[in-house]
């Protein structure tokens, strides 16, 4: 009914307003066009430059910027309105225009923070220099945090809500609702944790022998961290795991190892001297092994059915595939080297000695 009155009214306005707030509202849409043409052509003229700054700047201004121009322009012809009428609504147009400035800039300074660490992150890996993914985006992710929570508390007191008396009121009923919301407290400050001790980024290859976790990092986010399994499939775990568990980080290696044991024949024996300085001498000359970490070669058992020696070494690569072939390649020239020296490497066997019992009771 209030609605039904206000526009009764606003129709019973005489012509000259009329024409003053279709004036109004036709520059405002004009303006809105025209600021955001402008801002485009500066967006497309900074691209041309190196720094990502502008770019995120004027990319981010775009939608905001008119959308300010809107408010601005819709709340001068609310203005005209309220001149001549008694609506609540109409009365409030101040209130309602500060507030929509408030989000307008929160909404460019949220744009501009996110786009600017993406567009970061991508001319750092253009020109090969490294950039700390899992920072960036924590710091980014703090920055739009605190413009939220900073725009929340402006627009209550906009409103005209005592932020004083509310702060307050948080410190008491804060007991209650973080009694009750702990474990997400505790995923979120699991979530610092990662961003600041940075024990994995995004991209790093993780496992934990504590849990049946392992694969790729694809996101960090505040309460969960995203992994894709070898499986392809995709794991959320809780930050919080990862303040209780013991993590490896297999993308920070610096080497991969080869240890493996290879026996031969008991028969062989006598080779094996010569067959150790060989497989020595062949790894000490291997471009893929790293000479400056151990390398041993050495006897190692008596077992069952072989003698044992074992190999330890340290590939150049930690890349998985080049590494297999790596090791596919060392263990061929072993088998080569055995070969060359007329041994051959041994299998689970047998040997069961019969005594003749008609010899030995000499009925022979």
């Amino acid at each position: 009914m209030e609605i039904w009155n206000d526009l009764t009214e606003l129709y019973g306005m005489d012509v000259r307003l009329s024409f003053h707030v279709f004036f109004v509202v036709l520059a405002t849409l004009i303006a809105g066009r025209c600021v955001r043409h402008i801002i485009v052509k500066l967006g497309s003229k900074s691209r041309a430059t190196e720094n990502v700054l502008d770019d995120a700047f004027f990319d981010s201004l775009v939608a905001p910027v008119k959308g300010l121009v809107w408010i601005l322009g819709f709340s001068m012809a609310a203005h005209l309105v309220a001149a001549h009428s008694s609506s609540v609504f109409f009365q409030s147009v101040g209130t309602i225009r500060n507030i929509g400035i408030v989000l307008m800039m929160t909404w460019f300074l949220q744009r501009f923070v996110r786009t600017y660490t993406e567009l970061l992150i991508i001319s750092k890996e253009a020109k090969g220099e490294a950039v700390d993914k899992t920072l960036v985006y924590g710091l980014g992710k703090l920055l739009r945090g605190t413009i939220a929570i900073t725009t929340a508390l402006i627009i209550l007191q906009n409103l005209g809500i005592n932020i004083g008396g509310l702060l307050a009121f948080g410190g008491v009923g804060g007991i209650a609702i973080g009694l009750a919301a702990q474990d997400i407290f505790k995923n979120v400050f699991g979530g610092f944790t990662i961003y600041f001790d940075r024990p994995f980024a995004v991209g790093d290859w993780i496992r934990s022998p504590d849990r049946e976790i392992e694969g790729k990092v694809e996101h960090i986010g505040w309460r969960v961290t995203a992994i894709r399994t070898f499986n392809k499939r995709l794991l959320y775990v809780p930050n919080s795991v990862f303040t209780t568990i013991a993590l490896e980080n297999p993308s920070r290696m610096s080497h991969r190892r080869i240890y493996e044991y290879i026996g031969v024949r008991y028969d062989d024996i006598s080779s094996l001297p010569k067959i150790l300085d060989e497989v020595k001498v062949y790894l000490k000359q291997n471009r893929d092994i790293d000479q400056s970490e151990t390398l041993m070669v050495n006897l190692d058992e008596f077992a069952d059915s072989s003698v044992n020696f074992f190999i330890y070494t340290m590939t150049r690569t930690t890349v998985w595939a080049e590494y297999h072939e790596v090791k596919e390649r060392v263990m061929f020239e072993i088998s080569e080297i055995i070969s060359r020296n007329h041994s051959e490497i041994a299998f689970p066997t047998r040997t069961l000695h019969v005594k003749n019992e008609m010899a030995i009771n000499g009925l022979e």
